[in-house]
């Protein structure tokens, strides 16, 4: 019998908790709840889920600050909920590691579809086939081990930030459309979400670039697409 996903869901709403719960568990999900930050982080160090419902508006700490410390030891996958329906607010939460958003109201069936979009792109991919690692100037990625170094020091990458990296590097020289990253990354159903990928190649630039405003390796094509360029 194939063991149940765990999936943390912090939200101070009950009702709110009851209607998650009520759906995700006959779906096949293992549920566990907090409704504060502490509490998250508590319950996250003794059942390690596998991945985490995050509401932005909690009692004691945001979800932004929670997503930050949560990523200091995790690159569990992130959805973060939020009443807010400004970009600048979902970029936030993008950038401070969440793999994903949703904004309040939503329906269940939406919310069950992200779940499985964002577990299914954190699985492993069919590494066998990559070589083992690529350097292209300073920059070397090994595939085996998902590790980046910089100048032959190691870059922490989340693993969205990671695969998206890797596809980039395995493609190196070639074009990679918008919706083609957005495709491979996130799923066929982000095709159009332009803002998903553009917020994680700030993210690769500021990190790995010597001048992420200009950048050397991971280059814009406008209005097509990124291509990742090894210096001759």
């Amino acid at each position: 019998m194939k063991q149940k996903t765990s999936i943390l869901l912090v939200d101070d709403d009950p009702q709110l908790i009851r209607l998650v719960r009520a759906n995700l568990e006959p779906a096949g999900y293992k549920v566990f709840i907090a409704m504060d930050g502490p509490s998250a982080l508590a319950v996250f160090d003794k059942e390690m889920p596998e991945m985490v419902i995050l509401d932005i508006m909690l009692p004691d700490t945001d979800g932004y600050e929670l997503c930050q410390r949560i990523r200091e030891f995790s690159d569990v996958p992130i959805i973060m909920l939020t009443a807010k329906v400004e970009d600048a607010d979902k970029v936030k939460g993008l950038k401070l590691g969440a793999d994903d958003y949703l904004t309040k109201p939503f329906n269940v069936e939406e919310l069950l579809a992200r779940i499985e979009a964002v577990l299914r792109r954190s699985e492993p991919g069919e590494e066998a086939k990559a070589p083992r690692a690529v350097t292209c100037g300073d920059i070397s990625v090994d595939f085996i081990q998902h590790k980046v170094t910089v100048q032959g020091r190691e870059v922490a990458l989340t693993l969205t930030e990671y695969k998206l990296l890797a596809q980039l590097v395995k493609n190196a020289g070639r074009v990679m459309l918008h919706r083609e990253l957005l495709s491979k990354i996130w799923g066929d159903e982000y095709r159009d979400e332009l803002e998903y990928l553009r917020a994680y190649i700030r993210h690769l630039r500021q990190k790995i670039e010597k001048d992420p405003h200009h950048p050397q390796y991971i280059l814009s094509r406008a209005g097509i697409g990124y291509l990742f360029a090894c210096p001759e």
